[in-house]
């Protein structure tokens, strides 16, 4: 293992493996790695999945199997950045398949309970555009969504 970068830990209450294989099957770039399993010293049941080490559209995490005492909240969640409709619809369809859920503004909270945000990523251009106008008309389109519609946000955004 190398020092000094980040590595996201996401805590589950047995499931890790399982959501690595997900999260894996949902996102390019993706692989798992390492899976470490409890030995005789427990917590866990020995030869039990302690961690999954995994890679999710380049990124590096790591599921532990920590027990029932944390779970996921929407203070924090993961942003994908999507360049177009197509990008949008597949990562909001598989992430809210199977128990997942899709919220306002494009936010998501997926059957594991993870929280992600299917961004438009011209989006935050949009919202921060220095001309008011524009940049409300595009915030006040998006604020009316659940999953986000790139045209109908470049329209607004365009006052059309």
């Amino acid at each position: 293992m190398t020092t000094g970068g980040f590595t996201t830990c996401l805590w589950f209450d047995g499931r890790a493996e399982e959501a690595a294989r997900y999260y894996v099957s949902v996102f390019k770039d993706s692989a798992v790695g390492r899976v470490v399993r409890y030995n005789d010293s427990g917590p866990g049941p020995a030869g039990s999945v302690l961690t999954v080490e995994f890679t999710a559209n380049g990124q590096k995490f790591v599921a532990l199997n920590g027990g029932p005492q944390f779970t996921f909240t929407e203070a924090i969640s993961f942003q994908i950045l999507c360049s177009d409709q197509a990008e949008i619809d597949h990562y909001w369809t598989k992430l809210t398949e199977n128990g997942g859920e899709g919220g306002p503004c494009g936010w998501v909270k997926d059957r594991f309970g993870v929280s992600w945000q299917v961004v438009y990523a011209r989006l935050i251009d949009m919202i921060a555009d220095p001309d008011p106008e524009k940049a409300a008309r595009a915030t006040k389109a998006m604020m009316g969504m659940g999953k986000l519609d790139s045209a109908a946000l470049e329209q607004a955004y365009a006052g059309e």
